[in-house]
C-alpha cells in the first residue's frame, strides 16, 4: 500500500468515528514496535519525526527508515508526518516525501514563547500554500500546548494558552488547514499533572464546543500519553527517580473521540515503556552487554503499549479501510 496523506487518513477516521495514534519515531526499534503493533491489530499508522528526532537520527537515517517500514508492512496504510515543525522544518519535509506536516505557528522561532494569533494565521497559510500544492496534509496548532519535549511546548500551562472556539473558526477559515491540535490543559513530557487529572484542569468540555463549531475539522489532541502508572513504578524498581505524575486517562481521550478528535499524539508513553524494560533487564542481567538483547527488550515492551493505545483508540481493525 502507497503512504497516504494525514487528510486521506482522518476523514476514514471521521467515517469510522475512531481516533489514530501519532507515535513519535527517533529510531529503527521505535518504528519496528509501532508496524509490529499495528500488523498485530490490523492498524492504520502514523509515524511522526519531531525537530529533535531529525537530528537525532539525521534525516537521511529516518526517513530511510520509515521507508523501510512501508516497503515491509505492505498491507498497512502509513502516513510520515512532521510534528511540530517550523516553517523551515515543514518545507524540507515536505521536499523531503512526508505525506504530512504540522506547522506550530502557536510559538515564536524560539519554540517556548505564544504567538499572536495574526502571525500564526499567517506562517500556517504559507505553509497551507507550499503544502497542498504539493499534496501534502497540514496540521496546525491554536492556543499553546504546556510542558516541554523535544523542544515544543510553553513551559507552565495557563489558562489564556487554552484554544477560543470562536478563534478556531476563524482560524480554519483563514489558514484551510486539514486538522487542528487544540489545547485544552494537555502537556508535553511526563510531568502532565500533579495529581489523578479531572475537569478543573483537562478541559474536555472546550473540546465539545470546538467540535459543535467545526464538525467537518479533525481535531487533534497533543501531549496525551498516559503515563502508566505501573511503567513509573517499574522504573523507579529498578533505578529510576521519577516523581510522582499523572497523564491523560484513557477515558478522557475516548471521550475525545466521540467529540471529533481523530488524531491522539503519543510519545512519553513510549519512553516509559522502553526505558521500564531495559532498566529491569540490567538489573536482572548485570552481565549482559549486548545492546541488542536490552533493545530487543524495549521493543516488545513498547510494541505491547502501543498496540493497546491502537485498540482503545478504536483505529484497530481498520487498516482494510484503505484498500
Amino acid at each position: 500500500m502507497a503512504l497516504i496523506t494525514l487528510r486521506k487518513l482522518l476523514d476514514k477516521a471521521a467515517e469510522g468515528q475512531y481516533g489514530v495514534g501519532g507515535f513519535n519515531v527517533n529510531n529503527m526499534e521505535q518504528i519496528q514496535a509501532i508496524m509490529e503493533a499495528a500488523r498485530e491489530t490490523s492498524s492504520p499508522v502514523i509515524l511522526q519525526a519531531s525537530r529533535g528526532a531529525r537530528q537525532y537520527a539525521n534525516d537521511t537515517f529516518l526517513y530511510h527508515l520509515m521507508l523501510a517500514a512501508n516497503e515491509l508492512y505492505p498491507e498497512l496504510p502509513i502516513v510520515l508526518h512532521q510534528d511540530h515543525g517550523s516553517a523551515e522544518a515543514c518545507k524540507s519535509a515536505v521536499d523531503m516525501g512526508y505525506t504530512s506536516v504540522m506547522i506550530d505557528g502557536s510559538l515564536k522561532d524560539d519554540h517556548k514563547t505564544p504567538n499572536s494569533f495574526e502571525d500564526n494565521v499567517r506562517v500556517t497559510k504559507e505553509i497551507v500554500e507550499y503544502a497542498h500544492a504539493k499534496g501534502v496534509s497540514v496540521e496546525a496548532e491554536l492556543g499553546v500546548i504546556g510542558g516541554i519535549e523535544d523542544g515544543a511546548g510553553a513551559g507552565d500551562m495557563k489558562s489564556e494558552y487554552l484554544t477560543d472556539p470562536d478563534q478556531a473558526v476563524e482560524f480554519v477559515k483563514e489558514t484551510g488547514v486539514d486538522a487542528l491540535a487544540v489545547a485544552i490543559g494537555t502537556s508535553h513530557g511526563v510531568y502532565k499533572f500533579s495529581k489523578k487529572p479531572d475537569h478543573s484542569v483537562l478541559v474536555m468540555d472546550r473540546i465539545v464546543e470546538i467540535h459543535k463549531r467545526l464538525p467537518n475539522t479533525h481535531l487533534v489532541m497533543h501531549g496525551s500519553s498516559s503515563v502508566p502508572q505501573e511503567l513509573l513504578q517499574e522504573i523507579n524498581q529498578y533505578g529510576g527517580a521519577i516523581k510522582p505524575t499523572w497523564g491523560v486517562p484513557v477515558k478522557e481521550i475516548q471521550m475525545g473521540i466521540r467529540h471529533g478528535v481523530r488524531k491522539i499524539n503519543v510519545d512519553t508513553d513510549t519512553r516509559l515503556a522502553v526505558t521500564a524494560a531495559i532498566r529491569k533487564f540490567f538489573v536482572e542481567h548485570p552481565e549482559k552487554f549486548d545492546p541488542r538483547e536490552y533493545l530487543s527488550e524495549g521493543r516488545t515492551a513498547n510494541k505491547k503499549m502501543i498496540a493497546e493505545r491502537m485498540k482503545a483508540f478504536g483505529q484497530a481493525g481498520h487498516a482494510e479501510d484503505f484498500k
